[in-house]
């Protein structure tokens, strides 16, 4: 389930960014965060099962697309679908009013995402 992000979860949040090639600095971590914290056209989700397993990261460019900026799921649950699913939610949530891209940090993981959701269709 896809869960707005708080200062409560600002820990994992920074833990799960971390994941992130260009987040691996401490300065540049608590930067981003409160880049989604101030800025009000950034938007930072977890995904929650039973614990915080991944996090989506979104700005919003203009009226009328958002771009996925982050995208990051916990080493031991990779694998299993999680990226594909906070994806989806996203569309789910600003699908009607947003063009859903990513940048070219997140490209390859949406692309291949996309990918397998194209081949699990097709395959049904």
């Amino acid at each position: 389930m896809l869960v707005r992000y708080k200062k409560g979860f600002e820990k994992i949040a920074m833990g799960l960014l971390s994941f992130m090639p260009d987040e691996k600095d401490v300065k540049k971590l608590q930067k981003t965060i409160k880049d989604y914290e101030n800025n009000p056209n950034w938007h930072l989700f977890l995904w929650k099962q039973e614990d915080v397993l991944g996090i989506i990261g979104l700005r919003l460019e203009d009226e009328n697309k958002a771009v996925i900026q982050h995208i990051s799921v916990n080493p031991s649950h990779r694998n299993q679908g999680i990226g594909k699913k906070m994806i989806e939610a996203v569309k789910e949530q600003y699908g009607e009013q947003f063009v859903i891209c990513a940048n070219e940090k997140t490209e390859s993981f949406v692309k291949k995402s996309e990918q397998t959701s194209d081949m699990n269709e097709n395959s049904q």
